[in-house]
Formats: C-alpha cells, structure tokens, sequence
C-alpha cells in the first residue's frame, strides 16, 4: 500500500510535527513514537495534518513508547511489523532544555539514542536514519566550526551541550554501516512567514525585553558587536530536512542548518529595536559591563534572561555550512537572513505574548 514507511520519534513536539506534515502524501506511511502522555494530542495533530494534507489517517499510526526503555517501550506485537516495514528514520526526541539535569539529560538525550539506534539497527530495509543533533555539540570551542568536525575537548557549558555531543558521538560511529545523515540546527526560531512556536526562549528573551518600554529600552543596545548569535527559522530546518533526507548525496554527511550570515547579537538588537520602534540603539555599554549586570541576581527580573542562557549571547563561534549550501542549492533551499522575517516573529508574540 505505501512506497514509504517512516518512523519518527519526538512527534508531537513542535518540530516533528511540521516534518511530519511536509512529509505526508497518500504513498507514505507514518509510524509515530509517542509517549502515553502525549497521545490525545498527537491524535489531535494527525487529523489536522491528514485533513490539511489530504492523506488518509489511516496512513498515521501512533505507537506508544519511549526512547529511554529497551525496544524503545514498543509492544512487541508491534514492533517486528515496524522493524519490517519502516524505510526512514527521524530521530527528534530528545530534552531540549539548557538547564536540563545531569541524570535527565543522560537519560534522554544519550541512551535515548543509543536505544534508537539499536532499533535503527534492526529495520529490513532502511533507506536513511536522519539524526537531529544541534551545532551546540561545539560546546566551549571558538572560531569556526566546520561541519566534518565533532570530536573535541573544549568541554561543555551545560548538560544539554554534553548529551548532545555524546549522542552525536554514537550516531557517528553508524555511518561506516548503515545510510545515516546528522542534521545540526542552531538556535531555531519561529516559522519565516506565520511567525508561528511554541517556546519563546534564546532571541524572544530580547524581544520579551524590548517589548516592556521599546521606546526607552531601545536606545541602550546590550548587545555584542563581536558575538554573532546563529538563527534558523522551523520552516527552514524542517525545508531542509526534507530535501536532504531524499538526496543520496546527503548520505553520510553532517550538515549544519545553520544562516551563513548571522548577525551579531548588537545587530540583533537593531534589528528588533527598529522593526518596534523605527529607530535603532544609540548607545552601547561596555560588554563586559552588560555580560556582568546579566549575571546578577537581579538580572533576570528585569530582563526576563536565565543565567543559564547568558553564555549564548557571549559565544565567539561561528558555523561553517558550506555542505549544506552545496547540498541544499539544487532545491531552492536557502535560509533567510533575520531582518527578512523579524517582523512576522514580532506580529506572532505581539498576538501571543504568553505561550
């Protein structure tokens, strides 16, 4: 009945679930590793990407499981039939949480994967297992980042980071056997167009700030004129996904869903700052100043940011994606640069402003 069979854990998370439906078509069939739960709202998301795709729901099976329990917590009556049909894999389950705790993290993120790749292991026939990682398994690396590089000893800045990088480290050692490709988004922001997320963390904590007196906050830009911070919208991360994971070229790589030309967080700040206001900052204090004040405990009251999120506005790397620009050419696929689609950001969190 189906040409394709694909399995994809994390669904419905944010990110799975627009895959998801960019995916679906009368010829594929979806296996949707879900936790108990998440049920009711993963049937929830399936009638409305089978109703707005016009795919039968029957070509949606959602299987209750986890990715932390052996044989991923599939019943087995289900699982040889999954294991014998499946043709892809998306692997998106993880925490995603900087200031995830150690045993949390482990679990999840490090033996989580380890438990799908066993299972990626024992599919019949597999055409590809797409792995999400994240340019963040960099950790404390400066300068660039080349997408053929993982290993290093530079250390970590949290759990996240460390997990991250281990799992990566483990679906690396697949590629000399199985058809593999790590996708490694940065900071994923809404969708281009519709502005639409579900979180508002990383660059909505400036937003969230400006927004509380735009016209007198914008004048002091507490950004880093040294310090680019890398932004990709969902629609870009998941437009690439797609076109990658049916691209034989792509076997065997790591590419990096990263903007080629990211701004620096000083930019960033302008950037926002004129869509709210017209007009941009007109004064800059010292960076060492503002990293000190945003460290304080009387910090994040005012300005909304996490002490565990400041690292990220003072990181001194940047992301080569020269294998994704070459990969991802022959599809029209590029990412837009942050001031193309600000302002559909903005209109989203002016419409929600609490998620």
């Amino acid at each position: 009945m189906f040409r394709h069979s694909i399995f994809v854990t994390g669904f419905p998370g944010f990110i799975a679930s627009r895959l998801v439906e960019s995916l679906a078509n009368s010829e594929t069939q979806f296996f949707l590793l879900v936790q108990p739960q998440f049920v009711e709202k993963a049937m929830a998301d399936v009638e409305e990407i089978a109703a707005a795709t016009a795919t039968p729901l029957e070509s949606f099976v959602i299987v209750e499981g986890d990715i932390t329990q052996p044989n991923l917590g599939i019943a087995t009556e289900d699982l040889e039939t999954i294991q014998f049909e499946t043709t892809d894999v998306y692997h998106l389950a993880a925490v995603y949480d900087l200031a995830v705790e150690k045993d949390v993290g482990f679990k999840v993120n490090l033996e989580g994967t380890r438990n799908v790749n066993d299972f990626v292991r024992t599919i019949k026939d597999l055409y590809r297992y797409n792995y999400v990682s994240t340019c963040y398994v960099a950790g404390k690396r400066e300068g660039d980042i080349l997408e053929n590089e993982l290993e290093h000893d530079a250390g970590f800045r949290n759990y996240y980071e460390e997990t991250k990088y281990l799992a990566e480290m483990e679906v690396e050692k697949l590629k000399s056997d199985l058809p593999v490709t790590i996708f490694r988004p940065s900071v994923v922001v809404g969708d281009s167009v519709t502005g639409e997320t579900v979180k508002y963390d990383g660059i909505y904590y400036l937003i969230h700030y400006l927004r509380m007196a735009p016209t007198l906050l914008r004048a002091f830009n507490v950004g880093n004129k040294d310090v680019r911070l890398n932004l990709v919208p969902v629609d870009f991360v998941v437009n690439g996904m797609v076109a990658l994971a049916k691209d034989d070229r792509a076997t065997g790589k790591t590419i990096a869903l990263a903007d080629p030309s990211p701004l620096t967080t000083a930019e960033l700040f302008d950037v926002i700052a004129r869509d709210m206001t017209g007009r941009a900052s007109e004064f800059h204090p010292p960076k060492k100043l503002t990293e000190w004040f945003l460290n304080t405990k009387l910090s994040p009251a005012i300005t909304g940011l996490p002490h565990y999120a400041v690292p990220y506005f003072f990181i001194s790397q940047t992301y080569d994606t020269s294998t994704a620009e070459d990969l991802l050419a022959p599809h029209s696929v590029k990412c837009p640069g942050f001031a193309q689609y600000v302002s559909n950001l903005l209109d989203f969190v002016e419409e929600f402003p609490e998620l």
